[in-house]
């Protein structure tokens, strides 16, 4: 209440780096400690970050100056990290997605429940002025009503340019659970929640071959879907498509369409931040720009840890972990209908998490300071 949260981050990968960026310009937090299964890789951090010291993961655990820990591990650690920090005491904020499964998930968030901490999860890019400027044209009644929505991610596969590309390819991976989680936070922010799904999925290669690094030439397998499609129904009735791909080469389409009863809008990338959004309006000749009017300004990978950090004591973070499993189970029931061949109902919900004001760093640093 007033002071920087503590924070020590498991998992010193290729993600850390933009964290770290932000965590330099957010006063809420404030970086103790990192962990890494590789020491060497913690310690480059502690070097280079002052006031960071690099120790054992069970020493991040059990240090008594962690608040809250950031779990950027692999997808298959998710779970078993994040329920070692709840046994410890501590708030939980991980990397995308919550879980490897809506079963490790779900044991997450009720261990959570039962020790009285809070969890976040990424994606937070839904708090930046992209989608959150899309969200209050649609509140605002720009489009209408809500009829359907369209999301698409091509990429021929991250071996292309990640030095170490495995997990995309092994369970708790896949263009679905590794890119969708994006795309899926960011309909559930604009749309609500979903009530029921439809998939169809492929598998073209059994091995990839990485394009960089000192591994590069060498084989990696392939044991996921590589290409799924999906349909989402919403309880609002709107329905989303869903295109991704690591198989395909590239898409023109953008990354999001929303379409309404008197309008269309073009939702920037929910992998970033920012971007522009642009209206059609029924009767219009052209697409127009709307200006920017909601959301984190110059927000980055971070800022969803300094919102839950600014939430009032027994509200859900925005980018809190009810809505990290939604997403979860909506991307799992996707797969599970594509390999059954049925619709897959939806068994959890969750409330459309509030809306980002228009707010830039200092702004966002005074609200903390008021609760």
């Amino acid at each position: 209440m007033g002071k920087p949260l503590k924070v020590g981050i498991v998992g010193c990968g290729a993600i850390i780096a933009q964290y770290l960026a932000n965590f330099r310009r957010l006063d809420q937090i404030q970086l103790v400690a990192v962990a890494d299964l590789d020491p060497a890789r913690a310690q480059a951090v502690a070097d280079d970050y002052d006031g960071v010291r690099a120790v054992s993961v069970d020493e991040l655990l059990s240090a008594e100056d962690v608040d809250l820990v950031l779990n950027l591990t692999i997808p298959a650690a998710h779970a078993e990290v994040a329920l070692k920090a709840i046994a410890a005491g501590k708030s939980v904020y991980g990397e995308k997605p919550l879980a490897a499964t809506t079963e490790e998930a779900r044991r997450v968030l009720d261990a959570a429940r039962e020790a009285g901490v809070v969890v976040g999860c990424a994606p937070d890019t839904v708090l930046g002025t992209g989608i959150q400027t899309a969200r209050k044209a649609i509140d605002d009644g720009l489009i209408g009503a809500p009829i359907a929505a369209s999301a698409t991610m091509v990429t021929p596969g991250h071996e292309r340019w990640h030095p170490n590309p495995d997990f995309y390819y092994q369970p708790g991976g896949g263009p679905l659970l590794d890119m969708g989680p994006y795309y899926v936070t960011a309909l559930v922010t604009l749309l609500g929640p979903v009530v029921s799904v439809i998939g169809a999925a492929s598998h073209t290669r059994n091995e990839r071959t990485i394009g960089s690094g000192p591994r590069q030439g060498g084989k990696v397998p392939v044991n996921i879907d590589s290409h799924v499609t999906g349909v989402l129904v919403h309880a609002s009735g709107a329905l989303s498509t869903l295109f991704m791909s690591f198989d395909a080469v590239k898409s023109k389409s953008p990354n999001i369409e929303i379409h309404g009863e008197r309008g269309s809008l073009v939702v920037p990338d929910p992998n970033h931040f920012d971007g522009d959004v642009q209206l059609f309006s029924l009767g219009a000749e052209d697409w127009e720009t709307l200006p920017v009017s909601a959301g984190y300004v110059d927000s980055g990978r971070g800022f969803g840890i300094a919102d839950l950090a600014a939430t009032p004591q027994g509200m859900e973070p925005r980018a809190g972990g009810a809505l990290a499993y939604h997403a979860l189970e909506v991307m799992e029931s996707v797969l599970e209908s594509a390999h059954k061949g049925t619709a897959v109902a939806i068994e959890s919900t969750v409330e459309r998490p509030g809306s980002v004001e228009l707010t830039v760093l200092a702004e966002q640093a005074d609200a903390l300071q008021s609760k």
